[in-house]
């Protein structure tokens, strides 16, 4: 995470916006320039910059200068953490011991 830490939330943040979902879905093709990316989508090269920006933010994607285009690819480390921490949300909660004393008594 290149010794800088994403605010909280930011990955659920970059994820909100449908246009950024869709330039991931772009990026799974393999690295691409700004400009190849705008140039898929109805927006501004500002508005997907901007995306761009909120992506980099969440750590999703990772940008690469090379000469004069800057190069962005999908950052999988980060869709992998995000799958385990969903998979830990939906795993049922640990009961204490005081809690199934209680329901045994019941």
């Amino acid at each position: 995470m290149q010794g800088r830490k994403r605010p909280p939330n930011a990955v659920f943040r970059a994820l909100a916006d449908e246009t950024r979902r869709q330039i991931l879905d772009y990026l799974r093709a393999g690295p691409r320039t700004s400009g190849e990316i705008a140039d898929q989508f109805h927006s501004s090269w500002p508005t997907i910059s901007r995306h761009l920006a909120v992506l980099r933010a969440g750590g999703l994607v990772v940008a690469e200068r090379k000469g004069q285009a800057i190069y962005y690819e999908l950052n999988t480390s980060v869709f992998q953490d995000l799958v385990q921490h969903l998979v830990a949300c939906m795993k049922p909660a640990r009961r204490s011991a005081p809690l199934r004393r209680r329901a045994q008594e019941a």
